[in-house]
């Protein structure tokens, strides 16, 4: 994700419904996946504009660092675009574009599942 020199320092993601380690931050996504910004300034800029909206789950978001992982869906309403978060082969983060019907539920992860009476399957 970051280029060999670039830099040393990246932003750290804050606490957020994310593991640190299972997280990418706003401003990260904007910079180098997106390339909707050259450098932090520019990033920080997008997220605070107030006619700009930064869509993570359906809600605004201005934090720089704000946390973003797996199964989000970020959206950008100036530009049209929509991408959920996955993890490649690789376990990269992988921004896949969908469209306005995808972007409305979030898939859940399957904890149990088990038959009940008359072998009804059931998922926990």
């Amino acid at each position: 994700m970051l280029d060999k020199l670039g830099g040393v320092y990246a932003a750290r993601p804050r606490q957020g419904p994310h593991k640190l380690r299972e997280s990418i931050p706003l401003h990260c996504i904007l910079k180098y996946k997106l390339k909707y910004a050259l450098t932090n300034q520019e990033s920080t800029i997008i997220l605070k504009d107030p006619s700009n909206q930064v869509l993570v789950d359906g809600k605004i978001r201005r934090e720089a660092k704000y946390p973003v992982g797996l199964m989000d869906v970020v959206t950008i309403p100036k530009t049209n675009d929509q991408f959920r978060i996955l993890y490649d082969v690789k376990g990269r983060f992988a921004f896949v574009p969908l469209k306005d019907k995808k972007a409305e539920f979030k898939l859940c992860k399957i904890v149990k599942k088990f038959i009940g009476k008359n072998k009804v399957p059931y998922i926990v």
